[in-house]
């Protein structure tokens, strides 16, 4: 090996520094990016929690040198050739050109300029490329900075249907106080106090071997682990001390099985459910408080506030009981959460819906654990857990069909100030109050009959079919559920398809002008869940032509054909049990359409009914 593969650098470098010009590659073996909602939902939270701790309104842009920097962690990379490859934080990396390519389109909205796309590509004799190039991401990433979504389609790959679903997290994520003057500060900020290590290694081998020791040997201590000997220092038995250890440990690694940051997320959701008194208001200038430093430091939070949570420095005993009592069983609850999210569980099934439409993790999880006690037994904690999951869904659904933002920034506020309610309630009294607060909300599903899709909602229509679909078969004695419409484990996906085929020119009977009918067209009461590929081998095809083939397929597009109340009386009996206003459509006109609304309005009523409980 030459002096230069033996070489190896480490240099500390600003955001602007690492993606400015700048051209990486992925190496092959890491290619896919996997970062979930809750991975993409914390970066940007912790980004611009930061920045609020150190922005006052009124400071000059100058001032920005002084706010304190912000370590956002190593990224490893080999270069060969005077070509670099991302060897280790490729998924930091592409969720952060995710994040200036929202930026970047929400400065457009705001009437700001600031230089981002030297960040997002670079540009050379009049051709653009991406500064972090993968072939098959280029279609998303340019679908995302010139119309800000991106639609899969039958060659996306996993990483191309996460990035979309990422950057519409994105959009969820980011706090309104920062949509106004504090914005050009926040892009100075990120620019230039944001703060990564680069490690570059000039051979393979090197890079490969600085890759595992920082993913298999690291040292450095996380939150978590600074708690935990925080804690066990108070023990004054060397014995309840080993058993308090050997506990941690395990837990610890019951959590690492399901991401390696899962310790510190369980630790801040549990401290934020029960024991955190405040939360920063939603305005620029304001000081982080309770819920955004457990976020960051809280281990820290933990010694500065062991009045809150129940410890006396001078009195091993509470320790004691903060680890075999409290963690136990709060852990114990929050892998029920995380197993119910990833399979459909009976008595749980709420928590695996909002998983896949519901509000950020970081409001979610503490609200999930505010009402549970240490002296709930499990089918006590099974049931709140259900109850505020399905409060949480309702919310949402709610939201969604009235067109309303439910963004972690316009909610925080108001799903912090629940959590605090839900502390220490038994069963009735929690559904009582969370009965009570759908009763108060401004949005019913009265407001759904002019519901439609369109380009940034196309997820929630999935979701919202899907549930409409499996309910309704599973009232009717089928064995099908939500799984089976909105992400098969086989066969064919389903996707969401039009009644009507996209022309205009039949339906002139009816409308004058196209925008118009394709607004009708749009209209929740016009779609449908059919396999991918089936309505497309017919899809153009007038309505009359293509009802025949409608009733071989799911109970709620079997409804329109006349011969699904043939001989049917499990069909018979969901009509009449919950009063649902199916017929059947020999033809399908607007009046149709304005039916079809009205039916699924009422379904939705009766998925997600007015009282919890």
């Amino acid at each position: 090996m030459s002096k230069l593969e033996n070489k190896i650098e480490a240099r500390h470098r600003n955001l602007f520094d690492v993606l400015n010009q700048q051209k990486y590659t992925v190496d092959y073996f890491q290619r896919e990016y996997s970062w979930g909602e809750k991975h993409i939902e914390e970066l940007v939270t912790d980004l611009t929690s930061a920045f609020l701790a150190e922005y006052s309104p009124g400071d000059k842009r100058e001032q920005g040198e002084q706010y304190n920097n912000y370590y956002l962690g190593p990224f490893v990379v080999s270069s060969k050739d005077g070509k670099r490859s991302i060897i280790d934080g490729q998924q930091r990396l592409t969720s952060l050109t995710l994040f200036l390519i929202y930026l970047h389109n929400l400065q457009k909205e705001l009437g700001y300029n600031e230089k981002i796309e030297p960040m997002i590509f670079s540009e050379l004799r009049g051709s653009k490329s991406f500064n972090i190039t993968v072939d098959e991401r280029i279609p998303c990433l340019e679908s995302l900075f010139t119309q800000g979504e991106y639609q899969p389609d039958d060659n996306s790959t996993e990483s191309t249907r996460n990035m979309a679903e990422r950057y519409q997290d994105i959009v969820r994520a980011f706090p309104e106080e920062l949509k106004a003057d504090a914005f050009p500060f926040f892009i100075d900020w990120l620019k230039y106090n944001v703060i990564m290590v680069e490690i570059i290694a000039y051979s393979d081998e090197n890079a490969y071997t600085i890759f595992e020791t920082m993913n298999d040997r690291g040292l450095n201590l996380t939150p978590s682990e600074m708690l935990k000997g925080y804690v066990l220092s108070r023990f004054d038995q060397p014995a309840k001390r080993h058993n308090a250890n050997e506990l941690w440990k395990q837990s610890m690694l019951q959590l690492k099985a399901y991401d390696k940051d899962e310790d510190q997320r369980f630790f801040q959701s549990w401290l934020r459910a029960r024991y955190a008194d405040s939360i920063r208001p939603g305005k620029a200038g304001s000081k982080n408080e309770d819920f955004e430093k457990i976020g960051t430091r809280f281990h820290s939070w933990v010694r500065d506030n062991l009045d809150k949570v129940g410890l006396d420095a001078t009195d091993g005993n509470s320790f004691e009981r903060f680890v075999q009592q409290d963690l136990r069983f709060y852990l114990k609850a929050y892998l029920r959460i995380l197993d119910a999210e990833r399979t459909l569980t009976p008595g749980l099934e709420p928590v695996y819906y909002i998983n896949h439409w519901g509000i950020a993790p970081t409001l979610s999880y503490p609200l999930l654990l505010a009402a549970l006690n240490t002296d709930d037994d499990d089918s006590t904690v099974a049931a709140k857990i259900s109850t505020v999951a399905s409060y949480i869904e309702t919310f949402v659904v709610r939201r969604s069909v009235n067109f309303r933002n439910f963004s972690a920034s316009s909610i925080r506020y108001t799903m912090y100030s629940l959590v605090k309610e839900l502390r220490g309630l038994d069963l009735p009294a929690l559904q009582a109050l969370l009965t009570q607060k759908l009763a108060d909300m401004k949005e019913s599903f009265e407001g759904m009959d002019k519901f439609r899709m369109h380009g940034q909602n196309k997820r929630f229509v999935k979701f919202l079919l899907a549930r409409m679909t499996a309910w309704c078969e599973q009232q009717a004695g089928m064995s099908t559920n939500f799984v089976t419409y909105y992400q098969p484990v086989s066969g064919k996906p389903f996707e969401v398809e039009h009644i009507w085929a996209d022309k205009f020119s039949r339906h002139k009977d009816e409308f004058e002008q196209e925008h118009e009918f394709q607004n009708y067209r749009n209209r929740l009461g016009d779609l449908v869940l059919l396999p991918r590929g089936t309505n497309q081998s017919y899809g153009d095809l007038p309505y009359a032509e293509k009802q025949p083939h409608y009733i071989k397929e799911n109970l709620l597009v079997k409804s329109l054909s006349p011969l699904a109340y043939e001989n049917n009386p499990n069909f018979q009996a969901l009509t009449r049990h919950h009063n649902l206003p199916f017929s059947a459509h020999p033809q399908f006109k607007k009046q149709d359409i304005e039916a079809r609304q009205a039916l699924y309005q009422a379904i939705c009523e009766r998925i997600w009914p007015a009282r919890l409980g």
